[in-house]
This record gives structure tokens, sequence and C-alpha cells, in this order.
């Protein structure tokens, strides 16, 4: 093992070890022996398959074979769960005669493509919370001895995790859909995008771009948090291995998911193979996250999601450890936004298995974990294929077959991760620079002060930001409005460098998972409502951003004792269900500690 990776995982052990027992002791004292239904009475289990079929009822009657689970994500609307529609008649069929299966429940998934820039973008990340609640709703009937969440996108699989945690003894696989086909080739999209932020095409063209880039059901193909949430529960050992990036409608797709039904029916406390997801997620299984991520470019939202996963298993983890473990990882993919291929693309290049074999053999992951399928991250060096309707597994393939997507760690696109953590006067915050080219990875310029990203749009069609500026953007952090991303800031930024100008960003929100090629400082923390010195920035003031250094500095002498500039936030109190999560914002902890509103106390 690398011994910065070391280093890290053995000093979250330590600040992590009173949670972590008190976690371990839960799930164990909630482990039953014999089926879990076995403890109800007559009536809660008359009530708990009251609906069922006669077979279906004497099954559950008896106390012989495990009751799954499932608990979904599906909604007709949304591209990247339409697919799971039909995944619970196959889960059944799959395990019919060893197991029973029920559908637990349903969560929320909203599409953070559909909100940008709408106010219903402001309960995107509370959105999160509420699937981790609603899962354990779901399970909280204890009927069942192993669990599948079924789940894409955004906050949608971090919710699904925190709250199948909660259940930490039951064995629990996560079951994607995959990503789409490839459509309009991503250079082809964001130069659209530009040219309708300089107004050169009309909403017309850059309608028929976005509909050609996202065309059929499955996952979008950019990789953001969706495809990002993909890798990490594969690298933590919680999917079928290489069941990420397979598309939808496909007999492999089928294979995988009826595997994933088997595996976990398999992996519950009355076999002899019992596999509870609180002990596969513990620190090596996170530190193995954070690499995963960071050599892959993946999503910022991460830096937040990870910490709230974390301490849902008893577990402490910070941004330093996010910054250390960057130092020593190399960035061996460029998939857009940090290049132009997209995850078609990566999967055909040689996907999570090469990249899972890189890592390992570079000292970069544990490789002694606890997985779904077996002991040891080996697995997931292998990559699935139908052998007639047969499901196996070979090693991934021992070169990449393109070298512009996928590289060895041995000739890696950069030395270290994507993602640094910025410090200085103004708090700390997040920057991921897998995409900011090296010209543009120290700015120091004045600032103009922004209390929406509606006024810098509207400043920037009125030709005000048309020079050296960091542009600040406050009143977007978890209290003020639930830390909307910012991702439709991309484009007008992106226009102002290409123009030669010196750009950068900061802000107590979030971008997207698709941030790109303008320096962001995002995540800034403490927040403005929360008296951050960010509510202190004036326009004018020169703003140091210096991701060599990691240096966030606002440079005048008296920051300290200037008075706060609080934005007015009561226009997003009420309005599009905002109104609901009042407590949310009341009681949300800072994006340093995961954003979180369940207030673990002592962990985060």
């Amino acid at each position: 093992m690398h011994p910065t990776i070391e280093a890290v995982t053995a000093r979250i052990r330590t600040r992590s070890e009173t949670s972590r027992a008190k976690y371990l002791a839960r799930i164990a004292q909630a482990k039953s022996k014999g089926v879990k239904r076995g403890h109800l009475s007559c009536g809660n289990l008359a009530h708990g398959f009251a609906a069922c079929g006669n077979e279906e009822k004497a099954a559950l009657a008896g106390t012989t074979l495990p009751n799954l689970g499932i608990v979904s994500a599906y909604n007709d609307m949304l591209s990247a769960h339409q697919p799971l529609k039909d995944y619970p008649e196959l889960i059944k069929a799959a395990v019919s005669g060893h197991a029973t299966v029920q559908f637990a429940g349903g969560v929320p998934a909203m599409c953070d493509g559909v909100t940008q820039g709408q106010t219903g973008m402001e309960l995107s990340l509370f959105s999160r919370d509420v699937i981790a609640m609603a899962t354990a709703v779901s399970l909280s009937h204890d009927m069942f001895d192993g669990a599948l969440m079924l789940g894409v996108c955004d906050k949608i699989v971090p919710g699904l995790l925190i709250g199948a945690l909660s259940f930490g003894h039951l064995p629990t696989v996560f079951v994607p859909a995959g990503p789409m086909p490839s459509g309009l080739p991503n250079a082809e999209k964001s130069r659209i995008r530009q040219l309708y932020a300089e107004g050169k095409v009309g909403r017309k063209e850059l309608l028929e771009a976005e509909a050609a880039s996202y065309h059929a059901a499955g996952t979008c193909t950019f990789y953001g948090t969706a495809n990002s949430n993909q890798m990490l529960m594969e690298v933590m050992g919680l999917h079928m291995p290489g069941a990420a990036f397979v598309n939808p409608g496909t007999p492999l797709r089928a294979a995988l998911t009826a595997a994933a039904a088997k595996r976990v029916a398999g992996a519950t406390a009355l076999g002899n193979d019992y596999r509870p997801i609180g002990e596969i997620v513990d620190e090596k299984a996170l530190v193995n996250a954070i690499v995963g991520l960071l050599a892959t470019g993946g999503s910022t939202n991460h830096t937040i999601h990870l910490i709230a996963v974390a301490a849902a298993a008893g577990i402490k983890i910070e941004w330093q450890d996010f910054a250390d473990i960057s130092g020593v990882t190399p960035l061996l993919c460029r998939i857009y936004p940090n290049g132009q291929a997209d995850v078609n693309h990566f999967q055909a290049a040689g996907g999570f298995g090469f990249l899972v074999r890189e890592l390992l053999n570079a000292g970069l992951l544990h490789r002694d974990v606890k997985t779904l399928v077996g002991d040891g991250l080996d697995a997931y060096a292998q990559e699935p294929y139908l052998e007639g309707d047969q499901l196996r597994w070979r090693d991934a393939p021992a070169q990449s077959l393109d070298r512009e997507v996928l590289r060895p760690a041995s000739d890696p696109f950069a030395p270290e991760g994507g993602i640094r953590v910025l410090a200085g006067n103004l708090g700390q915050s997040i920057i991921k620079v897998s995409a900011v080219k090296p010209a543009h990875r120290v700015i120091e310029a004045p600032a103009m002060v922004f209390n929406s990203q509606h006024d810098v749009q509207k400043a920037f069609k009125e030709g005000k930001l048309h020079r050296d500026v960091v542009v600040v953007v406050k009143g977007q952090g978890p209290r003020a409005n639930g830390m909307p991303e910012l991702h439709q800031l991309t484009p007008a930024l992106g226009v102002l460098l290409d123009l030669g100008y010196k750009v950068a960003l900061v802000t107590d929100g979030r971008m997207s998972g698709a941030s790109g090629k303008v320096p962001a400082a995002i995540h800034l923390s403490p927040e403005a409502v929360a008296d951050g010195p960010i509510a202190r920035i004036r326009d004018g003031d020169i703003i140091r951003l210096d991701t060599e250094t990691s240096e966030l500095t606002l440079k005048v002498p008296d920051l300290a004792t200037r008075s706060c500039d609080l934005p007015d936030i009561s226009g997003h109190e009420a309005g599009c269900g905002r109104e609901l999560f009042a407590g949310f914002r009341a009681q949300v902890g800072g994006a340093e500690r995961g954003a979180a509103s369940f207030g673990w106390e002592g962990i985060v």
C-alpha cells in the first residue's frame, strides 16, 4: 500500500474508533437468528403478506427462505430511472424457489438536469436526506433479510446508501440501470451552449442540441454525479462487478440484475456467507471510494456526500483526507467534462475493471476488503460477459484500448487527483482542477459580488463581466437556500475565459458534477448566512485563488472588522415546496460536515 493511503486510513480509523464501535454494536444487536419476520406477531405477519399469493404466503409463513426487500427510485419521467420499471419482476423470477421478494417502498428521484437554474433545485440536496429517511421507512417493517437498492443519479444513490446503512445488518446490493447510448458529441454540445450564452444561436438550436445529447432511456453519459455514483458503488463492493456502465435493455444488463438478486439472497444471515452492508462500508472501503473519485476526476458533490455516508456508518472523514489522497492519486481518466469522451467510451476503452487493476497494482486501493461478492477487491478488476445465456467474468483488458480516455497508472494524465482543498481567510473550499488548464489555475483579480446566479447571467449579458474578475456568488449554502447547483454559470464564465480574461468563481454553493474548465472554489464554508467571511467581500476587493499553494485569500487589511452584508433569503422560504423544508435549512450542517440534516452527534 502507498504510505499516504495507509496513513490517511489509519487516522480515519483512529478518529472514528468510538463512533464506529457504537455503530457496529448496533447492527450486531439488530441481527437475529432465523428469518427477520420470525419475531413478528401473527397479526404483524398477516398484515405483511396479506396481498401476496398463496404460494408466497406459505413461504413467508415459514422460517427457511429469506425475504428480500426492494427499494426503488423508479419513475418514468427521468431517463436514468425509467428502465427500473421491469426490475422487480426480473428480480423475483431470478430467486424464485430460493427467496421471496417484496417491493418494500419507493423513494423520490428528482433530476438536477431538469431543475438546473430553477426553483426546484433548492430541494435537490435535501432530497438526499428525504431519500435516506424514505429508505428507512421502507425497511422499517422488519420483514426483510436482505435488500436491493434500485437507483442511479445524483442525491439518490447517496440517500439510498445512508438509509441502507441505518439497517446495516442487512446484506444490500445496489442495482443500476446503466448509461444511455452515446448521443451528440460533448464538444459539440458545449459549443452550442456557449454560442447560446453569447446570443449567437437561439433556443431552438439549443434545445435540438440538448435533445440530441439526452435522447434515450439510461443515465446521462457525461461523468457527473450520477456516473460517479456508479463508480463509487463498484469500488466499495456494493455492485456486481462491472455492473456500472452496461447499457439498459441489453441481455447483459438483465443478467447482471438477476445475478445481483441471487447474490444478495445468498448473503443473508440464514446462510454461511453473511455479508451485512454495515461491515462492508468501513474505513478502507471509504478510502477506496475517495481514491476512485480522484483517479477518475469524479463529481465534487461527493466531497459532501461521502462525508454524510461515512457518518451513517459511524466513520468520520474530512476534506483534508480528500486533499492528502488527491496528492498521491494519479488521474487515469479523461471523461467529459474532463475530456471529450463519455462513459460509453470509457467502458469500451477498458472500463472499471482496468481502472481497479491499475489502482490495486499501484498500491492505491485497499485490496483486503469485504465486498458483497467475496473477500478482496480483485473480483472488481474483471468485466462481465455472456457465454450463451450464462453470465461470466474475465480479466479486464491488459492494455487500455484508448489512451486518450483511459491510461495506466504508470502513464497518467496527471500525477495528482482532480480535487483539492483551498483554505485561507475566507474559510475552506473545494476546487476541481482536472478540467482546468494549468494556465488558469492561479487567478488574482478584483471581485464582483452577486446574491444569485441569475444576477451573474444578467451582468454577463450586459457586458459588465468582460474583464479580469473573480465572480463571487454568496447566499447559496445549505442554510440559505438548500445549496442549489450553479451549473448554469459555466457557459457564460467559459465564454469570458475563451476571450482571454482571467476568470474564477468563488461561492458557498455547489457546482454540478459536470463543472469544467473555469476554476471554481465551491462549497465555501462557513457560508454567508452562518457569518462566513464571504459575506464581507465587496466589489473590487482582490481575491487570490491559487491551486498550486491551495490558497484562497481575500487581500484586504480590514476583513476581521468589516460587517457582514448578508443576502436577503426571504424569497427562498416558500414556493415549489420549499416551505416544507424549513426544518432542514434550520438544522443542516455545513458543507464540510456533509450538509446533513440528521446531526449525527460526535460524527459530523
